[in-house]
């Protein structure tokens, strides 16, 4: 029987079809549930009034009870608007409404205290508000009405069909009235006396009417908890019904291709964190069941060697393997540094992408049919139905959030048992916030560069020295070194005052004219074919000076690039300007990364610059980016297939995180398929939602 929680939206009172369209379109608001956890997104505190002279801070919300007068309208139909002076004993602001001007002309009573709420604007020392709420005050209602006020997100549309946030808040409340607490509970008893959490209908209630800030508070925790618990639970059990279904191939020995290629082949010592992480891996495959594993690590780290010295455990225990990168160009440089590593070996590498020609082609599915070849590596062209193999054992998918789920999932159909998979990705997070979100996966981490490695110095400079940048690339180029140089925007946007790469392109053109320097482009926009030509143009040399989008975050490596600039650093995020960095100080020479910034820098954009110049560190650098960020946006980690949550924020929430997750830890020790009757609740919540569908380690 189905639930009242699953009524379509339009049989709410209020709404009806109409309403009901705009809400789906607008808010994916389908049914009642949907509505239950559109939460609010901030409150209102109505439980104080303020003075005039106690108005500080344009951030914040004030409440003031006074007088107006002034009143006065001014211009002429599109154009008119209204003024008037609020005041009260120890000052007076300035008031101004552009819309709704009927109603506030009859509203507007001189002699009448009013109440108005809303955030301050400050010009010349003179605050004013804009459209601020404004109610008579009557000192009977104030003492009876709801001081803690919900704040909804809504849409122009919706406002225009009285669906603001007030009438959003009215249908909250019609919907609460309607379902009379029949709001089913979704953690077990077990989990809730654990955690001493109010139940789910008394955390709904609360968020959406608090009487008071701890009423809020109580509501929210409890629901985080909710989603990360829910979240980490399914990603365990995953784990656990992997572990008893899939098994995996055992890579028994160490035999004489390893053997050999530590003893003559290894171009440097491994640093320690490069010893570690084979043993962790080496301990997995021997063990019979199939490897997972993340591999992260910064620019530099070594994960490619890593990844090599597991495939020669591979072709040391009969199997092959294949690694398969995001782009053409990232994998002939794979392939052109494994032969140089593998020489005299006779292991057999192969290349494998869209512009490989028929015949080689099918002389490549030959020799992988016939066991020939050791090592595939390519590009998607590896997850066509043509390519099979004899026996592969071990997958390595380098900058994993590049490919799709469908993507990854052909390479593991290529062998009738699972394949050991290792995803890599040089996008680094704190190692803590890695386990617990990626709680399918083993992580491993690569927190140590090789010795000898110079650091890439980092510089900040404001464009009004941008002629003295140009002097420096001038130089670098004149040594005989190549340089890059990133724009945020291909063309000229109407809404941000930014430098665009078209305008860039003709500015560094001009100044830096052949025959004596050579320009190359490269931006999102382009073929596929033209892109990686003119990457391949500047990686063999032929061109001095890269302009770019940040389509060369990851992919073409450079030994001779020694110089990064980026134009308009302070719109790009920390993990963003950190991979652009990483595309310098590959080779001897000493390397150096300049953010150009506009004179009028914010204070945020200021901190994630000034965190760039003072370290190198890759996860000192992600541990800054989560302080820096709080609770807002993570653009530069939700290119990794980072989770998203309605109320939960993996940041600002990191503590909950690591408790939801042990919580969940606990449950399954007792019952790691969720099969007792008790947990059944648990795991038929866990049926009816999507928690932990996008799983890094999920590939089929």
């Amino acid at each position: 029987m189905s639930h009242i929680l699953d009524t379509p939206i339009n049989f709410l009172k209020g709404v009806g079809e109409q309403k009901a369209e705009l809400l789906k379109k607008e808010l994916g608001i389908f049914y009642f549930r949907d509505l239950l956890h559109h939460y609010p997104f901030r409150y209102v505190d109505k439980s104080q009034f303020y003075k005039v002279n106690e108005i500080k801070d344009e951030n914040f919300y004030y409440q003031l009870k006074g007088y107006i007068r002034d009143f006065q309208t001014i211009g002429h139909k599109q154009s008119q608007r209204i003024t008037a002076v609020f005041y009260d004993e120890t000052g007076e602001v300035e008031l101004l409404w552009f819309k709704g001007l009927k109603w506030i002309k009859e509203f507007v009573k001189s002699g009448q205290v009013y109440t108005i709420y809303g955030k301050p604007k400050s010009f010349r020392g003179v605050f004013s508000f804009v459209h601020p709420e404004l109610e008579i005050y009557e000192p009977q209602k104030t003492t009876n009405m709801i001081q803690f006020e919900s704040v909804y997100n809504s849409t122009e549309k919706l406002k225009a069909n009285f669906l603001d946030s007030k009438g959003l808040r009215k249908l909250c409340y019609q919907l609460f009235e309607k379902i009379d607490g029949r709001i089913e509970e979704n953690l077990s008893a077990e989990v809730l006396a654990l955690t001493k959490f109010p139940s789910k209908a008394e955390a709904l209630r609360m968020i959406h009417f608090p009487q008071n800030q701890n009423d809020f508070l109580k509501a929210r925790q409890r629901l985080v908890f909710e989603e990360f618990f829910f979240f980490g639970l399914k990603l365990l059990l995953s784990r656990n019904l992997r572990d008893k279904n899939v098994k995996g191939f055992v890579f028994e020995s160490v035999g004489d291709y390893l053997t050999t290629f530590y003893k003559n082949n290894l171009p440097f010592e491994l640093t320690n964190a490069q010893k570690r992480v084979i043993k962790e891996m080496r301990k997995d495959m021997a063990t019979g069941r199939q490897m997972n594993r993340l591999l992260q690590g910064d620019v530099g780290s070594g994960k490619t060697l890593v990844a090599l010295m597991l495939m020669l455990i591979a072709a040391d225990n009969g199997f092959q393997s294949c690694l398969m990168a995001p782009t053409e160009i990232l994998a002939q440089q794979h392939f052109n540094s494994f032969q140089k590593f593998l020489a005299n070996l006779g292991i057999q590498i192969n290349l494998l992408t869209g512009s490989t020609k028929a015949k080689e082609r099918r002389e490549i599915h030959d020799s992988l049919l016939t066991g020939k070849t050791h090592i595939l590596i390519g590009t998607h062209a590896l997850i066509e139905s043509a390519v099979q193999f004899n026996n592969l054992g071990f997958v390595v998918i380098d900058e994993q959030h590049r490919f799709g789920v469908a993507q990854r999932a052909k390479l593991w159909q290529k062998n009738s048992i699972p394949p050991h998979v290792l995803v890599m990705t040089a996008t680094p997070i704190p190692r803590t916030l890695a386990m617990t979100v990626y709680g399918d996966l083993d992580v491993s981490q690569l927190d140590e560069l090789p010795p000898g490695r110079k650091p890439i110095k980092t510089h900040h400079v404001y464009e009004s020295s941008r002629l003295r940048v140009f002097e420096f690339i001038r130089k670098t180029v004149k040594r005989g070194k190549q340089v890059y140089v990133v724009y945020p925007l291909i063309e000229e946007s109407e809404t941000l005052d930014l430098n665009f790469l078209m305008d860039g392109f003709e500015s560094i053109s001009r100044s830096f004219p052949l025959p004596e320097y050579a320009v190359s482009i490269v931006h999102g926009k382009m073929k596929a074919a033209d892109k990686e030509y003119e990457m391949m143009r500047f990686a063999k040399g032929e061109t001095d000076i890269m302009v770019a989008t940040t389509v060369i975050e990851v992919g073409v490596d450079v030994p001779n690039a020694s110089v990064m600039v980026i134009e308009n650093a302070e719109r790009f995020g920390l993990a963003q300007l950190h991979q652009l960095r990483g595309r310098v100080g590959r080779g001897d020479d000493e390397s150096n990364c300049i953010l150009i910034t506009s004179d009028k820098i914010s204070a945020d954009g200021l901190k994630r610059v000034k965190a760039m110049t003072d370290t190198n560190d890759g996860f000192r650098i992600a541990e800054l980016d989560l302080t820096l960020r709080g609770g807002g946006d993570i653009q530069g980690l939700r290119q990794s297939g980072m989770p998203e949550f309605k109320i939960a924020d993996i940041f600002r929430d990191e503590k909950m995180l690591k408790y939801a997750k042990s919580v969940a830890e606990s449950v399954l020790a007792k019952d790691n398929l969720l099969s007792l009757p008790h947990n059944a609740m648990l795991l038929n919540y866990l049926k009816q939602t999507s928690y932990g569908n996008k799983q890094w380690s999920r590939i089929s």
